[in-house]
């Protein structure tokens, strides 16, 4: 996190913060976990003050809240010591400013899995961490390598919004269909000996897939922390090298345009600012599976999507 960007957030106990986060990591109460973050919430605050989306399942973690810096701080630290939280202790959170609230109320909900797509079992195991993850500060060398496609793993309209230069659109509507493309295509990239770097959000899309993808025998690298923790390195990289010279601008790294964000915020610029999207700036009508999105998104008056 840049120094200009802790600075606007620790100005104020008040200050209004966004926080994401997710593990997979075995969780052997998951319902009784869901509970305590639930009573957790309340506590903090929820709806007025706190909110967000949480599922949690007995492969992990996946959330995004927001509130005020006291409230985020404090349920930031109850999932890293309480051990109520075992399994989730050692949680990286990335964060971002909000000028309002994002969220219109807070549900953890308990799931059977953490993102839905439909992959056959696989023997590798899900790691964060394994050494397919590409620092976001190598992530533009990588993806400039003329032996490397380039694929984005996530929706259509999110790659329309925004992307790396260079990506490939598998112009999905839903996650859940990632897989076909990739399939579709893989034997072309296995024979031309082509490394497959891919990237999402904030990098749990790419954690669920790649072990799948290697079970195909393909390379696969994939952007740690996804785009929000590129965006932020590269904020931070820029604001330690010229802490007066404006950050974040697209000709300055591999980004284009603006990162889609399932919350009220709707849109962050190449600064993770708030760019003042409204969905009717982000779906398209003639498209039904983004017509649903928008009269859904206009229905809830900007609360979580799923």
């Amino acid at each position: 996190m840049n120094d200009a960007m802790n600075a606007a957030m620790n100005a104020s106990p008040d200050t209004l913060v966004h926080s994401a986060f997710y593990r997979y990591a075995a969780v052997p109460d998951p319902a009784a976990m869901a509970d305590a973050l639930r009573q957790l919430g309340v506590r903090l605050g929820a709806p007025q003050a706190f909110g967000g989306s949480v599922i949690v399942a007995a492969e992990g973690i996946n959330a995004v809240v927001a509130g005020t810096r006291a409230a985020v701080e404090a349920y930031e630290a109850a999932l890293s010591k309480d051990a109520a939280f075992a399994p989730l202790h050692g949680l990286v959170f990335k964060r971002s400013a909000c000028h309002t609230l994002p969220f219109g109320r807070y549900k953890v909900a308990h799931k059977a899995e953490l993102v839905a797509i439909d992959l056959p079992e696989v023997a590798d195991v899900i790691d964060e961490h394994d050494d397919s993850h590409v620092a976001p500060a190598d992530w533009d060398a990588l993806i400039a390598r003329p032996d490397v496609v380039l694929l984005d793993n996530r929706n259509h309209f999110e790659f329309r919004l925004g992307r790396f230069r260079g990506a490939v659109d598998p112009a999905v509507d839903h996650f859940r269909d990632f897989a076909a493309h990739v399939l579709a295509h893989a034997d072309t990239w296995r024979a031309a000996g082509q490394t497959v770097a891919m990237y999402c959000t904030g990098g749990i899309r790419c954690d669920r897939t790649a072990p799948w993808m290697r079970s195909l025998g393909l390379e696969v690298r994939q952007l740690q922390g996804g785009i929000l923790g590129y965006l932020a390195d590269r904020a931070e990289r820029a604001e330690r090298a010229d802490p007066t010279a404006s950050t974040g601008k697209a000709d300055q790294h591999a980004w284009i345009g603006e990162c889609y964000v399932f919350d009220r915020r709707i849109a962050l610029d190449a600064t993770l600012a708030e760019t003042g999207r409204k969905p009717a700036q982000v779906y398209d009508p003639s498209r039904p599976d983004e017509a649903w999105r928008l009269a859904r998104a206009e229905r809830l008056d900007g609360q979580m999507p799923t």
